[in-house]
């Protein structure tokens, strides 16, 4: 949409792409495509510029400029939601996991503090949840392996948040990389007990997180390595998981 219909129509966090087509795209494959997952996909798109857009007004103290993008996304969200759950009413018992991470995330846009760790991790939270929601809307028989896939997701995005802060507004600080090289050993030590070959690709993003800080790698190049990464982790878990 045109700049000249005011701020808050289209995200400007070009890393959420990632973070929200993954974690759907797994749910679904995984699970198996349905019909629902129609209805569903453009709910998770259009919830989440609902949810950017709120967050820019809540940051700009809700001046009215900000308010028509927040009416309208707020509106197909919810018209979104209710065909979802006109297709599949079941799914409905996953909406009240979405409300934490939802306010922290919205608290934290209030307060001027969403670029900070606690705001991505509970985005991360919800984005994982996505895989969840997405396999249970399709026929797969095992809830079992969605939370597994959705663990994994979360774990790849978390040490993302942490990876991209560390390249570029924590550039230089020696103590952030250094948490975000001990968070991915986290990662790869939880991913190892469910699937080596999956441990085996942390294992190469650990030493992503150590060496490419370092190097001053742009925001386009850490870009395109991320979409990259994402689908090595997608395709790795959906095999071996």
């Amino acid at each position: 949409m045109s700049r000249s219909r005011g701020p808050g129509w289209l995200p400007n966090q070009h890393g959420a792409w990632a973070m929200l087509a993954s974690p759907l795209a797994v749910g679904v494959l995984a699970g198996g495509p349905a019909w629902v997952h129609l209805p569903l996909t453009g709910l998770w798109f259009v919830g989440y510029f609902a949810f950017f857009a709120t967050s820019l007004w809540l940051k700009a103290r809700r001046r009215p400029r900000y308010w028509p993008p927040v009416r309208a996304y707020g509106a197909a969200t919810l018209l979104l939601g209710l065909a979802t759950l006109a297709l599949e009413p079941r799914l409905v018992v996953w909406a009240p996991l979405f409300l934490l991470p939802l306010g922290i995330g919205l608290a934290a846009a209030a307060a001027r503090r969403e670029r900070e760790l606690l705001s991505g991790l509970a985005t991360v939270v919800g984005s994982g949840l996505m895989t969840v929601v997405a396999y249970a809307a399709g026929p797969g028989p095992d809830l079992g392996r969605a939370w597994l896939l959705a663990l994994t997701q979360f774990l790849y995005f978390a040490g993302t948040v942490f990876y991209v802060k560390s390249a570029i507004r924590e550039r230089g600080n020696r103590r952030f990389l250094w948490e975000s090289v001990a968070a991915h050993l986290v990662a790869t030590g939880v991913v190892l007990a469910y699937s080596p070959w999956l441990a085996l690709a942390f294992v190469v993003l650990t030493a992503r997180a150590a060496v490419v800080p370092r190097l001053g790698a742009t925001p386009k190049q850490l870009g395109i390595g991320e979409i990259v990464a994402t689908l090595v982790v997608a395709v790795v878990s959906l095999v071996t998981v």
